[in-house]
């Protein structure tokens, strides 16, 4: 095999260390979701699970805003300095929300966490340092990393919760970014020429480029989906009879599971078999939420549905950044990869912000129906895309 089929040190180096900053801001979002229902109700204003959608969903309602100009300004100024002020930000959001005493309290917090913005400058950086070739590879760990980093949460927090609680947990995600921010600046390799800097037409060719629209709407269902998910989850396992500080039992099997299960998708996720595999992961995906539905009420249905939701989850996180990073114009990666972190970070917040309106209104078993209708939205949109190089 010649050398060039490989990812070279540099690359391993840069993409490892980018999956691990990537992976820490994704767990700030993450490790809450098992114990926050359960937390929240013994805050003031928690009783409302409109208002406890809501702060699950924050920290995406300011990370959707913000991806898109802090993209752009990676282009501008370069990856780094965005990357190191997010964290700092995303830091200082964590200890608001620590010291918080109130629902409102935590909502300010995951706000301010929410505006360390730094996922598109992550992905644009990735691409800057690896070698077309091996682009795929690196944006896949990244989406691997994010898969590790959803199941350390799940099972994590539940042991956290008894010993820590939830004020515990949020300062040890910002003493982690803390800690990141020397990743950043000393483990990450500094990319050999400046960004490409994009044309002035480059944000609205973004936002006219089809296979970008079907991708931008894919990543926003698949994280409402999981963010309304865990608002009604934790809660209808302590209804159904599983104890909070016993969650983790379940999460464990079903995050094992559900990696398992991935691996052939996963490893068939290129060249001719790409579309097929991420169709039909979308098609599980929306399975999931039918098995969800009617297994609300049962320990067994909830962690059948979870294992399988997590199969499509993991695998539709591998591929969409990649996929984002082959149709993507040349020169405006970073605001490709800024509309595309917006769209999935608004997803979360209104994913969790609706759930909690549809739990409160309609009943928990209605989330299900909710992201059912937006996952065969998803299907349909899909369907005829096309996978190829941008020019």
């Amino acid at each position: 095999m010649k050398t060039t089929d490989r990812m070279n040190p540099l690359e391993w180096r840069a993409s490892m260390s980018l999956a691990g900053i990537f992976g820490l801001r994704m767990l700030g979002m993450f490790i809450i979701l098992p114990v926050f229902a359960l937390y929240a109700a013994r805050l003031p204003g928690g009783d409302d699970k409109t208002l406890v959608g809501i702060a699950l969903g924050a920290y995406g309602l300011t990370q959707a805003l913000l991806q898109i100009p802090l993209g752009w300004l990676s282009d501008r100024i370069g990856r780094k300095p965005v990357i190191a002020g997010g964290l700092v930000v995303f830091a200082l959001g964590s200890f608001v929300a620590a010291s918080a005493a109130s629902i409102a309290g935590v909502i300010l917090g995951r706000v301010i966490q929410g505006a360390g913005a730094i996922s598109a400058a992550i992905i644009a950086l990735t691409a800057d340092l690896t070698r077309e070739q091996h682009r795929t590879k690196a944006m896949a760990l990244i989406g691997v990393t994010i898969g590790i980093t959803f199941s350390v949460s799940m099972i994590l927090a539940p042991a956290l919760y008894p010993l820590i609680g939830v004020p515990g947990i949020f300062a040890m995600t910002g003493v982690l970014a803390l800690l990141a921010v020397g990743v950043a600046q000393w483990v990450v390799p500094n990319p050999a020429h400046a960004p490409q800097r994009a044309p002035d037409a480059s944000f609205s060719r973004v936002l006219r480029h089809l296979e970008l629209l079907r991708l931008n709407w894919g990543i926003f269902v698949l994280h409402a989906s999981l963010m309304a998910t865990f608002v009604v989850v934790p809660p209808a396992l302590v209804q159904a009879g599983l104890p909070q500080s016993a969650h983790w039992k379940l999460y464990l099997p079903v995050m094992v599971g559900s990696f398992v299960l991935m691996i052939p998708g996963v490893a068939l996720s290129h060249g001719k078999w790409r579309k097929a595999v991420f169709l039909a992961s979308v098609a599980v995906l929306l399975a999931s939420q039918a098995i969800l539905f009617a297994g609300l009420d049962s320990v067994r249905g909830i962690a059948t549905a979870l294992t399988v939701f997590f199969v499509a989850f993991n695998i539709l996180e591998a591929s969409l950044p990649s996929l984002v990073t082959v149709v993507t114009p040349p020169g405006t990666k970073g605001t490709a990869t800024g509309v595309y972190s917006s769209t999935q970070f608004l997803g979360a917040f209104c994913g969790g912000a609706l759930a909690g309106l549809i739990s409160k209104h309609w009943g928990p078993s209605a989330v299900p129906v909710f992201c059912a209708g937006l996952t065969a939205a998803w299907l349909l949109v899909a369907w005829p895309m096309q996978v190829k190089k941008a020019s």
